[in-house]
């Protein structure tokens, strides 16, 4: 046996074994010993039942008292649920849909469980949903490591199956430089795999994971930098060096905060300079990123080039493109639209102007960077939302000239040493101020506790919401979850559209699962004024401009991060009248309680993204994992600053001396690096 053999040569892997595991992309003994734990539980110590605290996995053990016969629950299914007791006291034990685990249980038997004590929504008892279970004395303690899954592979089948692997682990060649290795201080990758695996104690694990996660930056970072190496030497083109840009700033209605007319010099030094401009433009909601935009765009169409921007759905795209070409229609500046669900002649009547150069600014969506758009003279590339596109959609955009000027546009405020290492192949520029004069948006946590229940709570927030709705204003309601979930204790947006709708006459539901037009369409319809109340998940949170939402309800806002959160708010507060935003808390932790006073005492996005790092709660800073980058099996983002900012600086010192990795030493490196790239991108070397 060796780490080439295919997984079937392992015992008990069949076909249909070897199916779930290609779905993990293992397929060779190899691929299995490189799949890393996405968590561990400390299983090392049992708890007594008395000392179950809210919020902390632990491991407990009791007899099962009595076992509660099941019963109906919504979309949740059946229930199962034992009272579970110890010389100290007892504990709800919980399993939704699981009605065939009756047979596991048999009363007046010791079990010993692994969970996190929570207390339900409705009687405020303490239970644990959906523990890991086994009879007292056949429970696995220790540091445990939980592993992705897919169907048809369990825990304990991962964890047995690595086990009989574990010879192999000495076997897997090192990769790393030496020098690497000395100067960040790593252990060498055998010693990494077994104690990731099976770890031995704490110290050990830390070993391990520092080593594992250094690889992943490192490798991250060599092919980001790799990408900005080659586009920062290319030459690119420079635009004339004058002032040709204040043009249209003196045109204005408005005066350029301190922070935009900063980006806005550094974007102009950029396009006049002999290489390619690769920034991104970073700033709040509402800190006037379009207007710079349109800065370099104008600056752009007086050299003689066109410029383009993408927009990811066609809402926003078009919301940009009545904007703009309103702006430069002026200045003679004409202005196309291009989106896919354009008719057919429409489409050809675009593609004719902008290849004849009868079009200056082609606004569209991922339409424009489909086959058959071809420019007469493109020199401005620019991305809205950048995180919603892939690295390669960015390519594909900029290959549609030669060395092209790009620049890239989000409205996440994440701290500028975040951003540095995370958008490695871009330079940064960030707009840290708010135009004057916008109100700020009142922010209230409400938290349920012994003066008022949740769902008091929840009624005097949609009171709020109806007298707004009284008054000709609108409201969002967003919910972490599409339907009812069995294992996930939190409410709902179809369940949460389904109680609206009984009360409310216009509300509609929008979630991730529909279909593109459907979401177009229905945000369209509340940007029209058509319907009052849009219940939601978190595909609102880049949405469009509707000056008339005043109100933003988060649902269990403690399963979202800050950095989510203020983007959530950012959808109201854009227009004349007072907005405010509710989170309705369901799980009552401490933890909750910090970031909702976070939320409610700042409207500064960089200070709460910072707060988001600082607390390190759940999720990355970004919400959901960054579009375009490869996945990070171990790393994270917004926990593993200080090892991203290490492997980022070996990286460049690697790069100093070897610009394309062809050294001995760094051969196996750079094989890693185009592995986890993937040959199809750019950014491989």
């Amino acid at each position: 046996m060796n780490l080439h053999d295919s997984i079937t040569t392992l015992k008990g892997v069949g076909p249909k074994k070897a199916e779930a595991f290609g779905r993990l992309d293992i397929h060779t003994l190899r691929d299995l010993a490189l799949t890393v734990p996405r968590s561990y539980e400390d299983r090392r110590d049992t708890v007594s039942i008395e000392n179950l605290k809210e919020g902390e996995a632990a491991v407990f053990q009791g007899m099962v008292d009595r076992i509660v016969p099941s019963r109906f629950r919504g979309r949740r299914g059946q229930v199962l649920k034992l009272l579970v007791s110890d010389d100290t006291g007892s504990v709800e034990v919980v399993f939704f849909n699981a009605s065939y685990l009756k047979r596991a249980f048999t009363p007046g038997k010791e079990y010993a469980f692994y969970g996190r004590p929570s207390r339900s929504n409705r009687t405020r008892v303490l239970q644990v949903i959906h523990p890991d279970f086994a009879k007292a004395g056949d429970f696995e303690q220790g540091i445990v490591p939980i592993y992705p899954l897919t169907k048809g592979i369990t825990q304990r089948e991962m964890r047995r199956i690595q086990a009989s692997i574990r010879p192999l682990y000495d076997e897997l060649e090192e990769y790393l430089p030496p020098q690497t290795m000395d100067r960040s201080n790593l252990c060498d990758i055998g010693y990494a795999l077994h104690n990731m695996h099976f770890p031995e104690d704490g110290q050990k694990l830390k070993e391990a994971k520092y080593r594992l996660i250094f690889d992943e930056f490192l490798i991250l970072e060599l092919g980001l930098l790799a990408a900005k190496n080659r586009t920062g030497g290319a030459g690119g083109i420079a635009f004339a060096k004058n002032d040709w840009e204040q043009e249209y700033i003196e045109s204005l209605t408005y005066t350029l905060t301190t922070a935009q007319q900063r980006c806005v010099a550094e974007i102009k030094a950029d396009l006049e300079s002999q290489r390619a401009m690769n920034r991104l433009l970073q700033g709040d909601v509402g800190s006037g990123k379009t207007a710079v935009a349109e800065i370099a765009m104008y600056k752009a169409v007086r050299n003689g080039y066109q410029a383009v921007m993408m927009a990811p759905t066609e809402i926003l795209a078009r919301q940009h493109y009545e904007g703009i070409r309103k702006s430069f229609a002026a200045h003679g500046i004409k202005t196309g639209f291009l989106s896919g669900s354009m008719k057919v002649s429409e489409k050809r009547q675009v593609l004719e102007r902008i290849a004849g150069h009868d079009l200056d600014v082609l606004i569209g969506t991922h339409a424009v960077i489909q086959e058959g758009v071809e420019f007469a003279n493109l020199g401005l590339v620019i991305t809205d939302e950048q995180h919603r596109f892939g690295v390669n959609q960015r390519v594909l955009l900029k290959n549609k000239g030669k060395n092209i000027n790009v620049m890239v546009m989000t409205a996440t405020p994440i701290p500028r040493t975040l951003a540095v290492v995370l958008y490695g192949d871009l330079d940064v520029s960030i707009i840290d101020e708010l135009p004057p004069g916008r109100k700020e948006i009142i922010t209230r946590c409400a938290v349920p506790g012994k003066q008022n229940s949740a769902e008091v709570l929840r009624q005097k927030c949609y009171d709020f919401v109806d007298r707004q709705i009284k008054a000709g204003r609108q409201a969002y309601v967003v919910a972490p979850l599409i339907d009812d979930s069995e294992a996930i204790d939190a409410r709902s947006a179809t369940e949460i559209y389904e109680e609206l709708s009984v009360r409310f006459e216009k509300v509609a539901l929008l979630h991730g699962s529909m279909k593109q037009e459907e979401k177009d369409r229905i945000m369209e319809a509340f940007a029209e004024g058509k319907i009052d109340i849009l219940v939601a998940t978190v595909v609102i949170e880049v949405g469009i401009n509707v000056p008339n939402a005043t109100v933003m309800v988060v649902e269990n806002a403690e399963r979202f991060g800050l950095a989510q959160l203020h983007q959530l708010r950012g959808r109201v507060g854009r227009g004349q009248h007072q907005s405010y935003c509710f989170l309705m808390i369901g799980n009552n932790t401490e933890l909750a309680r910090k970031r909702g006073k976070i939320m409610e005492d700042s409207s500064d996005g960089f200070y709460i993204a910072e707060e988001d790092l600082k607390l390190r709660g759940p999720g990355e800073i970004f919400g959901t994992r960054q579009h375009g980058l490869p996945d990070m099996k171990i790393a994270d983002m917004s926990r593993h600053m200080d090892v991203l900012s290490g492997a980022r600086n070996e990286a460049v010192r690697i790069l100093e001396q070897d610009p394309e990795l062809t050294k001995d030493e760094n051969q196996k490196l750079k094989e890693r690096v185009t592995d986890l790239f993937g040959e199809d991108m750019t950014l491989t070397l």
